[in-house]
């Protein structure tokens, strides 16, 4: 077997769907079901993105979005629906102007939409806002059906698939080199391994004798009752772009809003490092849906229905480890996407492919080699067995 990924999330199934298309025999093994992990709640997106490296991927992956969403089912739920980000006063809506300026600067499609504007292209916003820039190019997709779909079409093209199956080992060479990974029911031999298991790859990492610092960074979302259409847009407030690159600890909250075609809001987004703690903070709750209300007013009178959580794969740069380990000749790394995973898989599945393959890709994935990220102090990575 040309290659095993382990981890069967949206960049796992994207990763064995490029490498299918490549030629390449592929298996994909995860401890759980599809989409078990982190990849519950996503979207392409380039208005939360500065100028630089992930910007340049975002952008990447949203064509590659839109070239899937012409082959993969329409269940898939694809929708180049545009985001709107908005300014509660005049100091925040100067601070996104500059953002945005930069964005644009770097060819993102970006318009500065007024207060007046903002109700014509959301109906139900509060009232008094001072403005925002609306990004037409952001769209939704929903991620178990994609990873699912992409798995299937990588199926057919010859990958294997086996859930429920947690890896304990990545064995290797005398020499050092990738050789298979073992479960409690196989051993699956291959010259290359694909560490896709998001907020678990410091772990596969370890077992393979390398080092990854990812962590869990816990985030909440509130679902609605269904609802006829409410929120046309992705809509979020001026903080949320500081919330995303800040590596604070601490609970943050800033609200992000957006129906779906099968009618329930998504609310969002908390962010807090606390391990795999899973136990829902009343706190992140409340603080979200005081927000969304706060943008909505109109969803005051709105049932939730559930609340979830999901652990963000955060590497302290922010930046995803995309390509071959630097210890373990034969691990390559698709991790460390924090909440950006949908959105960068496609461009990530597709580098590692023609990575494998010795083919070039027309984006830049240098900034994202697993190599800048050195072990610490006191730490040698070792070869497994």
């Amino acid at each position: 077997m040309d290659l095993v990924v382990i981890g069967a999330g949206v960049v796992g199934a994207a990763c064995a769907y490029y490498a299918a298309q490549a030629g390449l025999s592929v298996a994909v093994v995860d401890r759980g079901p599809v989409v078990g992990g982190t990849s519950g709640a996503g979207e392409p997106l380039v208005s939360d993105k500065e100028p630089g490296p992930e910007l340049e991927l975002a952008r990447a992956s949203l064509r590659l979005w839109s070239d899937l969403a012409q082959v993969l089912p329409a269940d898939i739920e694809f929708e180049a629906k545009g985001g709107l980000v908005v300014a509660e006063d005049g100091e925040q809506l100067s601070v996104l102007r500059e953002f945005a300026a930069a964005q644009a600067r770097s060819g993102v499609a970006v318009e500065e939409v007024g207060p007046d504007g903002l109700h014509d292209r959301e109906p139900h916003l509060a009232p008094g806002l001072a403005g925002g820039f609306h990004y037409p190019e952001d769209a939704q997709v929903q991620p178990a059906r994609a990873a699912a779909r992409l798995l299937e079409c990588a199926g057919r093209a010859g990958a294997r698939l086996f859930l429920g199956e947690e890896v304990t080992a990545v064995t290797t060479t005398p020499e050092g080199r990738v050789s298979g990974v073992r479960t409690a029911r196989r051993r699956l031999l291959t010259g290359a391994v694909v560490n896709a298991a998001g907020t678990w790859a410091g772990r596969i990492a370890e077992l393979a004798g390398s080092y990854l610092p990812v962590q869990p960074r816990r985030g909440f979302v509130l679902v609605t009752e269904p609802l006829p259409p409410l929120v046309r847009h992705k809509v979020y407030a001026a903080g949320y772009v500081a919330d995303v690159a800040s590596g604070d600890a601490g609970l943050q909250t800033s609200p992000v809003v957006e129906g779906t075609p099968a009618g329930p809001v998504l609310i969002g987004a908390s962010r807090e490092r606390v391990g795999f703690d899973r136990r829902i903070s009343a706190e992140a709750v409340q603080r979200l849906a005081a927000a969304a209300t706060g943008l909505f007013p109109v969803l005051a009178q709105v049932r939730v229905l559930r609340v979830y959580c999901g652990f963000r794969p955060y590497l302290p740069d922010h930046l995803p480890a995309i390509g071959p380990d630097p210890y373990v000749p034969g691990l390559f790394h698709a991790c460390g996407h924090e909440g950006a995973g949908i959105g960068l898989a496609p461009a990530t599945g597709l580098a590692i492919a023609r990575q494998l393959t010795g083919a070039a890709t027309d984006f830049d994935v240098g900034p994202f080699d697993p190599g800048r990220l050195a072990e610490p102090a006191g730490v040698s990575p070792r070869n497994g067995n």
